[in-house]
């Protein structure tokens, strides 16, 4: 079963790339719009690659690991600073393209969402990884033995 925030992560790549790809289309279309050509790039690799893989790191980690997500509130909290930060982002690559006076703030607001985002993402997998304080680490077996249960 997939937690809501996997789910959310693939939906939300997949919003992202259908955007992306209109925006991409767009430009296509009306030459002009190429001002808006980092928009297109950061709804692509920010919204469709860095969504997909943190959905399906946050779903695949604990079970290659055997450790349960470290926080998986931290990890709803992702995805929330992830989205609005790329949609504050795209706003703010939207108005320099505008030449609008206030695209560093906006772009630099989303940006700080989005490093939020990003900061959650690799704390909780790193401490996912390590596994539990206090729980042992397994020692692979040599190769050629197999590993026979502890008897209480």
């Amino acid at each position: 079963m997939m937690e809501w925030f996997v789910k959310s992560f693939l939906k939300a790549a997949l919003t992202w790339l259908a955007l992306g790809t209109l925006l991409g289309l767009g430009m296509i279309l009306h030459p002009a719009w190429l001002v808006y050509r980092p928009a297109h790039l950061h709804m692509n690799l920010l919204g469709f690659v860095t969504m997909a893989i943190s959905g399906v790191a946050y779903h695949v980690i604990p079970r290659f690991t055997g450790h349960p997500l470290a926080s998986p509130r931290a990890a709803g909290a992702h995805f929330w600073f992830a989205n609005a930060g790329l949609a504050v982002m795209v706003a703010g690559f939207a108005l320099q393209g505008r030449a609008h006076a206030a695209w560093q703030v906006v772009l630099g607001t989303g940006g700080l969402l989005s490093a939020a985002g990003v900061s959650l993402f690799i704390i909780t997998l790193w401490r996912t990884i390590d596994g539990p304080r206090g729980a042992p680490t397994p020692r692979p077996a040599p190769p050629g033995t197999r590993r026979m249960p502890v008897q209480p």
